[in-house]
């Protein structure tokens, strides 16, 4: 992978800050269309690179989810300094987020969870997940080869830096996140939108769909399903709708902070 584009970045100024936080095999490349549209709209941007991401496929072998789980909280406590402090996670990094809303509710004012990896698509992923615990699958297969990433647009496609295998013991981190993140739903007490992508090929939208129903305890959730566009979403023919979208949600919860008595209620859900 290419390590200036797959780099961590900052971008813009203001009072108040989003963390940023990508998927599994991805990097701070998929979601730079995002950072670049916030940081437009006076948000102060910081996009993190999780341990073993980024570089080469045997960097994976020997991190887990704790560690990207730690890496998600010290990028929010590196942010301590500002006013409001928001979280957008791209698919594993939407799982990464609803942690940290849970994990550390003060410095959370809000989340983006965009195409959340709560439940991988096709029969195939569900049966090794009920092999979870045999040890079976990373016997038999040590590795995933990966040829591509899940982009529609063909000329976005042809530039992605893409991982050429991983472990596949990281799945196994992958299903504990998953876990961890249904657990959470019902203790998030900050506004969450969900956003997911109808033509997915890597994640079930329908899993978007229940996790939105199980921030029971959220003052506002708003659900968008994007019918253009794949997995990577920030990157993809959706990502300006997306980006509108979040920014919009972000700016409507700085407003309404500001004002007493006009917080956010909890809204119908829908198309955008």
């Amino acid at each position: 992978m290419n390590p200036e584009k797959t780099a961590p970045f900052e971008l813009g100024r203001g009072e108040d800050a989003c963390l940023l936080l990508h998927g599994f095999t991805g990097s701070p490349w998929d979601v730079r269309p995002l950072g670049e549209a916030l940081a437009e709209q006076g948000l102060y941007v910081r996009a993190i690179q999780l341990p073993g991401h980024g570089t080469t496929p045997e960097a994976l072998l020997s991190v887990n989810h704790r560690d990207w789980t730690e890496a998600a909280a010290q990028g929010l406590l590196s942010l301590r300094d500002y006013r409001r402090i928001f979280v957008a996670g791209l698919s594993m990094g939407a799982l990464l987020a609803l942690r940290l809303a849970v994990d550390i509710p003060e410095r959370v004012h809000g989340l983006a969870l965009v195409a959340p990896a709560l439940r991988f698509k096709g029969p195939h992923m569900w049966l090794l997940k009920r092999l979870r615990r045999s040890g079976l699958l990373e016997r038999l297969k040590p590795w995933v080869q990966k040829t591509g990433t899940d982009l529609s647009d063909p000329a976005v496609l042809a530039e992605a830096p893409i991982l050429p295998a991983f472990p596949s013991a990281r799945l196994q981190d992958m299903w504990e996140l998953q876990d961890a993140a249904m657990s959470a739903l019902p203790h998030v007490r900050c506004p969450a939108l969900v956003a997911v992508a109808e033509q997915d090929h890597v994640v079930d939208p329908e899993g978007g769909q229940v996790l939105a129903r199980g921030l029971t305890a959220s003052p506002q959730v708003r659900f968008i399903s994007l019918t253009s566009g794949f997995h990577i979403i920030p990157r993809d023919k959706s990502g300006p709708l997306l980006a509108t979208e979040v920014g919009r949600f972000f700016t409507h919860l700085r407003e309404a902070d500001s004002q007493p008595g006009l917080g956010p209620k909890r809204p119908a859900t829908g198309k955008p």
